[in-house]
């Protein structure tokens, strides 16, 4: 065991980190060895597209918790690819609506059956004891009801 591990709790950001890292850097491996060149950045925008069919930058960036000017920079880089475009909202002329193009549903089509093994692998993994989804879960709806730095002022007040 490590200093970090040995770190328990405290460590909790950096383990995660390193967890997460380790999961993105073999997703891209996954990808690769598919034939797939495709960043995992790009996952959630393109997945949330792909999902929602018609969306625009705001809904985006909330569905995938990012910042608007985040969610901007990916979308610039998914349409220069020529995997999504955007179109006039009907309802509102200012506002731009992404969809994917033909080359964007054919990348679909070709990560579909590894989004499957993905998840199947994926789901062995955060299947223990504990399982990690939930525990995430959990964890992510307590912050969103109190912060972790309105929970730290608010005990260090109590003291």
């Amino acid at each position: 065991m490590n200093v970090i591990n040995e770190a328990g709790i405290l460590a909790i950001s950096t383990r995660l980190h390193r967890f997460s890292e380790q999961l993105r850097k073999e997703g891209a491996l996954i990808y690769k060895a598919f034939g797939i060149d495709f960043e995992l950045k790009w996952f959630p925008v393109i997945f949330t597209i792909y999902q929602k069919k018609l969306a625009g930058v705001v809904e985006i960036a909330n569905e995938i918790g990012y910042t608007h000017p985040s969610t901007i920079s990916l979308l610039k880089e998914l349409e220069k690819l020529e995997f999504i475009e955007w179109k006039k909202d009907k309802h509102d002329e200012r506002k731009r609506l992404f969809v994917l193009t033909l080359k964007g549903e054919e990348l679909i089509g070709k990560m579909k059956p590894v989004w499957e093994l993905m998840s199947q692998v994926l789901g062995e993994i955060a299947d223990n004891e504990n399982n990690l989804l939930k525990a995430i879960n959990e964890a992510e709806e307590k912050i969103a009801a109190q912060s972790f730095l309105q929970r730290a002022l608010q005990l260090k007040n109590t003291k």
